[in-house]
Protein backbone atom coordinates (compact mmCIF):
# COMPACT_ATOMS: atom_id res chain seq x y z
CA UNK A 1 0.00 0.00 0.00
CA UNK A 2 1.92 2.77 -1.58
CA UNK A 3 -0.06 5.96 0.91
CA UNK A 4 -0.72 5.31 4.33
CA UNK A 5 -2.88 7.76 6.41
CA UNK A 6 -2.06 7.79 9.98
CA UNK A 7 -3.43 9.06 13.12
CA UNK A 8 -2.22 10.26 17.03
CA UNK A 9 -5.11 9.85 19.19
CA UNK A 10 -4.86 12.92 22.45
CA UNK A 11 -6.89 13.02 24.89
CA UNK A 12 -6.95 13.41 28.81
CA UNK A 13 -7.93 10.59 30.71
CA UNK A 14 -9.83 9.31 34.13
CA UNK A 15 -8.13 6.46 36.45
CA UNK A 16 -10.76 4.08 35.61
CA UNK A 17 -9.62 1.96 33.13
CA UNK A 18 -13.57 0.92 31.68
CA UNK A 19 -13.79 4.43 30.84
CA UNK A 20 -10.24 5.08 29.28
CA UNK A 21 -11.02 2.49 26.94
CA UNK A 22 -14.13 3.08 25.85
CA UNK A 23 -13.03 6.48 25.11
CA UNK A 24 -10.23 5.57 23.02
CA UNK A 25 -12.09 2.96 21.43
CA UNK A 26 -14.88 6.00 20.39
CA UNK A 27 -11.32 8.18 19.38
CA UNK A 28 -10.22 4.79 17.13
CA UNK A 29 -13.71 4.20 15.67
CA UNK A 30 -13.85 8.23 14.71
CA UNK A 31 -9.64 8.28 13.12
CA UNK A 32 -11.13 4.77 11.15
CA UNK A 33 -14.45 6.84 9.96
CA UNK A 34 -11.51 9.78 8.57
CA UNK A 35 -9.68 6.55 7.02
CA UNK A 36 -6.89 6.16 9.20
CA UNK A 37 -5.18 3.17 8.24
CA UNK A 38 -2.56 3.20 11.53
CA UNK A 39 -4.07 4.17 14.64
CA UNK A 40 -2.10 5.10 18.12
CA UNK A 41 -3.19 6.14 21.44
CA UNK A 42 -0.73 7.17 23.97
CA UNK A 43 0.94 5.81 26.78
CA UNK A 44 -0.19 3.94 29.62
CA UNK A 45 -4.06 5.09 28.63
CA UNK A 46 -5.50 2.44 30.76
CA UNK A 47 -5.45 5.02 33.80
CA UNK A 48 -3.97 7.99 35.07
CA UNK A 49 0.12 7.83 35.03
CA UNK A 50 0.90 6.55 38.64
CA UNK A 51 4.56 6.82 37.83
CA UNK A 52 4.70 10.07 39.56
CA UNK A 53 4.67 8.43 43.28
CA UNK A 54 6.21 4.53 44.21
CA UNK A 55 2.82 3.33 45.51
CA UNK A 56 3.69 -0.82 46.17
CA UNK A 57 0.15 -0.57 45.22
CA UNK A 58 -0.01 0.45 41.64
CA UNK A 59 1.96 -2.68 41.08
CA UNK A 60 -1.59 -4.32 40.66
CA UNK A 61 -2.37 -2.23 37.53
CA UNK A 62 -0.51 -4.52 35.61
CA UNK A 63 -1.83 -7.82 33.58
CA UNK A 64 0.02 -10.23 30.97
CA UNK A 65 -0.42 -10.68 28.06
CA UNK A 66 -1.81 -14.02 27.97
CA UNK A 67 -5.95 -12.91 29.02
CA UNK A 68 -5.21 -9.34 29.21
CA UNK A 69 -8.98 -7.77 28.69
CA UNK A 70 -7.66 -4.73 27.02
CA UNK A 71 -5.25 -6.10 24.39
CA UNK A 72 -8.38 -8.76 23.90
CA UNK A 73 -10.83 -5.29 22.92
CA UNK A 74 -8.80 -3.93 21.30
CA UNK A 75 -7.53 -6.51 19.10
CA UNK A 76 -11.16 -7.65 18.73
CA UNK A 77 -12.02 -3.43 17.30
CA UNK A 78 -8.98 -3.53 14.82
CA UNK A 79 -9.97 -6.86 12.99
CA UNK A 80 -13.37 -4.97 12.80
CA UNK A 81 -12.62 -2.04 11.53
CA UNK A 82 -9.27 -3.07 9.61
CA UNK A 83 -6.73 -0.93 11.51
CA UNK A 84 -3.48 -1.35 13.06
CA UNK A 85 -3.17 -0.16 16.82
CA UNK A 86 -0.01 -0.14 18.99
CA UNK A 87 -1.59 -0.33 22.51
CA UNK A 88 0.15 0.51 25.09
CA UNK A 89 -0.15 -1.25 28.51
CA UNK A 90 1.65 -1.97 31.89
CA UNK A 91 2.94 -5.54 31.24
CA UNK A 92 3.35 -8.23 34.19
CA UNK A 93 5.61 -11.52 32.89
CA UNK A 94 6.51 -13.83 35.99
CA UNK A 95 7.84 -11.85 38.76
CA UNK A 96 8.58 -8.59 36.17
CA UNK A 97 7.29 -5.76 35.26
CA UNK A 98 7.39 -3.88 31.76
CA UNK A 99 6.44 -0.89 30.04
CA UNK A 100 5.05 -2.51 27.30
CA UNK A 101 3.23 -2.25 23.62
CA UNK A 102 1.65 -4.24 21.80
CA UNK A 103 1.35 -4.23 17.88
CA UNK A 104 -2.05 -5.32 16.72
CA UNK A 105 -2.45 -5.61 12.70
CA UNK A 106 -5.54 -5.17 11.12
CA UNK A 107 -6.55 -8.51 11.22
CA UNK A 108 -6.50 -8.61 14.96
CA UNK A 109 -3.39 -10.75 15.63
CA UNK A 110 -0.94 -9.33 17.97
CA UNK A 111 2.40 -9.30 15.80
CA UNK A 112 4.69 -9.22 19.08
CA UNK A 113 5.25 -6.51 21.72
CA UNK A 114 7.88 -3.63 22.28
CA UNK A 115 8.94 -3.45 26.02
CA UNK A 116 10.34 0.09 26.72
CA UNK A 117 14.08 0.11 26.65
CA UNK A 118 15.17 3.90 28.49
CA UNK A 119 13.53 4.12 31.76
CA UNK A 120 13.51 7.20 32.92
CA UNK A 121 14.06 8.31 37.22
CA UNK A 122 13.02 11.82 38.25
CA UNK A 123 10.74 13.75 40.22
CA UNK A 124 7.28 13.35 38.61
CA UNK A 125 8.41 10.63 35.96
CA UNK A 126 9.77 7.89 39.08
CA UNK A 127 9.39 4.35 36.22
CA UNK A 128 12.01 3.20 37.43
CA UNK A 129 10.64 1.71 40.25
CA UNK A 130 7.94 -0.08 38.42
CA UNK A 131 9.28 -1.16 35.06
CA UNK A 132 12.33 -3.25 34.18
CA UNK A 133 14.44 -2.16 31.18
CA UNK A 134 12.94 -3.84 28.05
CA UNK A 135 14.49 -6.88 26.51
CA UNK A 136 12.91 -7.37 23.14
CA UNK A 137 15.75 -5.08 21.35
CA UNK A 138 14.25 -2.41 18.45
CA UNK A 139 11.65 -4.09 15.65
CA UNK A 140 10.19 -3.08 12.27
CA UNK A 141 6.59 -4.49 12.90
CA UNK A 142 5.11 -5.50 9.51
CA UNK A 143 1.79 -4.55 9.20
CA UNK A 144 -1.22 -4.56 6.93
CA UNK A 145 -0.07 -1.21 5.92
CA UNK A 146 3.39 -1.46 5.84
CA UNK A 147 6.52 -1.30 8.32
CA UNK A 148 6.53 -0.03 11.48
CA UNK A 149 8.55 0.24 14.24
CA UNK A 150 6.85 1.37 17.69
CA UNK A 151 9.32 2.76 21.03
CA UNK A 152 7.71 4.55 23.90
CA UNK A 153 8.26 7.76 25.26
CA UNK A 154 11.98 8.27 26.84
CA UNK A 155 12.69 5.91 23.92
CA UNK A 156 12.08 9.32 21.48
CA UNK A 157 14.80 10.94 23.03
CA UNK A 158 17.87 8.70 21.54
CA UNK A 159 18.73 8.30 18.48
CA UNK A 160 20.72 5.14 18.59
CA UNK A 161 16.75 4.07 19.00
CA UNK A 162 15.21 5.25 16.12
CA UNK A 163 18.32 4.69 13.88
CA UNK A 164 18.19 0.56 14.87
CA UNK A 165 14.11 0.68 13.89
CA UNK A 166 14.93 2.24 10.03
CA UNK A 167 17.85 -0.30 10.09
CA UNK A 168 15.50 -2.84 10.54
CA UNK A 169 12.85 -1.54 8.02
CA UNK A 170 10.99 0.36 9.37
CA UNK A 171 9.16 3.38 7.43
CA UNK A 172 7.10 5.15 10.08
CA UNK A 173 7.92 5.44 13.42
CA UNK A 174 5.46 5.26 16.43
CA UNK A 175 5.90 7.44 19.77
CA UNK A 176 3.37 6.97 22.76
CA UNK A 177 4.00 8.98 25.29
CA UNK A 178 3.10 10.88 28.82
CA UNK A 179 5.19 13.77 29.17
CA UNK A 180 3.77 17.27 30.65
CA UNK A 181 5.27 20.02 32.77
CA UNK A 182 8.69 19.19 35.47
CA UNK A 183 7.46 19.20 39.29
CA UNK A 184 10.09 20.85 41.02
CA UNK A 185 11.11 22.99 37.83
CA UNK A 186 7.75 24.22 36.84
CA UNK A 187 9.44 26.87 34.97
CA UNK A 188 10.97 24.48 32.36
CA UNK A 189 9.02 23.65 29.49
CA UNK A 190 10.33 20.74 27.03
CA UNK A 191 7.36 20.76 24.82
CA UNK A 192 9.61 22.23 21.60
CA UNK A 193 12.61 20.28 22.41
CA UNK A 194 10.50 17.25 22.52
CA UNK A 195 9.17 17.81 19.35
CA UNK A 196 12.32 18.75 17.99
CA UNK A 197 14.02 15.67 19.02
CA UNK A 198 11.69 13.35 17.05
CA UNK A 199 11.67 15.59 13.63
CA UNK A 200 15.14 15.26 13.70
CA UNK A 201 15.42 11.63 13.97
CA UNK A 202 12.46 11.58 10.90
CA UNK A 203 15.09 13.74 8.54
CA UNK A 204 18.06 11.67 9.86
CA UNK A 205 16.38 8.48 8.72
CA UNK A 206 14.27 9.44 6.45
CA UNK A 207 11.09 8.19 7.97
CA UNK A 208 7.70 9.65 9.09
CA UNK A 209 7.06 9.95 13.03
CA UNK A 210 3.72 10.41 14.84
CA UNK A 211 3.82 11.38 18.63
CA UNK A 212 0.26 10.66 20.96
CA UNK A 213 0.70 12.24 24.01
CA UNK A 214 -1.90 12.92 26.56
CA UNK A 215 -3.45 16.55 27.78
CA UNK A 216 -4.96 17.27 31.53
CA UNK A 217 -3.58 17.47 34.90
CA UNK A 218 -3.44 14.81 37.02
CA UNK A 219 -1.59 14.34 40.59
CA UNK A 220 -1.99 16.76 43.23
CA UNK A 221 0.93 18.86 45.23
CA UNK A 222 4.17 17.87 44.32
CA UNK A 223 3.05 14.61 42.04
CA UNK A 224 0.85 17.21 39.92
CA UNK A 225 1.59 17.06 36.43
CA UNK A 226 0.04 19.26 33.56
CA UNK A 227 0.47 16.84 29.96
CA UNK A 228 1.36 19.14 27.35
CA UNK A 229 -0.20 17.49 24.42
CA UNK A 230 1.04 18.68 20.75
CA UNK A 231 0.98 15.48 19.62
CA UNK A 232 1.72 15.53 15.72
CA UNK A 233 3.17 13.41 12.27
CA UNK A 234 5.91 14.53 10.67
CA UNK A 235 6.93 13.13 7.47
CA UNK A 236 10.80 12.71 6.49
CA UNK A 237 11.79 16.06 5.36
CA UNK A 238 10.77 17.42 8.89
CA UNK A 239 7.71 19.14 8.03
CA UNK A 240 4.53 18.56 10.52
CA UNK A 241 2.08 17.74 8.52
CA UNK A 242 -0.27 17.34 11.16
CA UNK A 243 -0.44 18.70 14.81
CA UNK A 244 -2.53 19.01 17.74
CA UNK A 245 -2.59 22.05 20.40
CA UNK A 246 -1.11 21.92 24.34
CA UNK A 247 -4.83 21.20 25.56
CA UNK A 248 -7.30 19.95 22.69
CA UNK A 249 -8.71 16.54 22.69
CA UNK A 250 -8.50 15.27 18.94
CA UNK A 251 -7.07 13.35 16.29
CA UNK A 252 -3.69 14.38 14.69
CA UNK A 253 -3.90 12.73 11.46
CA UNK A 254 -1.71 12.65 7.69
CA UNK A 255 -1.30 10.69 4.44
CA UNK A 256 2.11 9.22 4.09
CA UNK A 257 3.56 8.03 0.97
CA UNK A 258 5.62 4.88 1.41
CA UNK A 259 6.71 5.37 -2.03
CA UNK A 260 8.06 8.85 -2.18
CA UNK A 261 9.68 7.77 1.25
CA UNK A 262 11.57 5.04 0.44
CA UNK A 263 12.96 7.46 -2.96
CA UNK A 264 14.01 9.74 -0.32
CA UNK A 265 15.93 7.41 1.87
CA UNK A 266 17.34 6.15 -0.99
CA UNK A 267 18.76 9.26 -2.39
CA UNK A 268 19.59 10.88 0.84
CA UNK A 269 22.72 8.63 1.17
CA UNK A 270 22.42 8.00 4.65
CA UNK A 271 22.16 4.63 5.12
CA UNK A 272 24.66 3.98 1.82
CA UNK A 273 27.37 6.83 3.50
CA UNK A 274 27.18 5.29 7.33
CA UNK A 275 30.18 3.73 8.35
CA UNK A 276 29.44 1.12 11.51
CA UNK A 277 33.11 0.27 11.63
CA UNK A 278 33.52 3.91 13.07
CA UNK A 279 31.33 3.98 15.45
CA UNK A 280 31.96 1.53 18.13
CA UNK A 281 32.30 3.99 21.06
CA UNK A 282 28.63 4.08 20.55
CA UNK A 283 28.25 0.48 22.33
CA UNK A 284 31.45 0.78 24.88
Amino acid sequence: MAIVKVAALQTAFSDDVATNVARVTEMVREAAGQGANVILPSELFEGHYFCTQQREEDFLRAREVAGNPTLAHFSQLAAELGVVIPVSFFEKAGPEYYNSIAIIDADGKNLGVYRKSHIPDGPGYQEKFFFKPGNTGFRAFATRFGSIGVAICWDQWFPECARAMALAGADILFYPTAIGSEPEEPEFDSKDSWQRVMVGHAVANAVAVVAANRVGSEGTGAAKIDFFGSSFVCNARGDKVAELGRSETGIAAAEIDLAQLARQRASMGFFRDRRPELYRKLTE
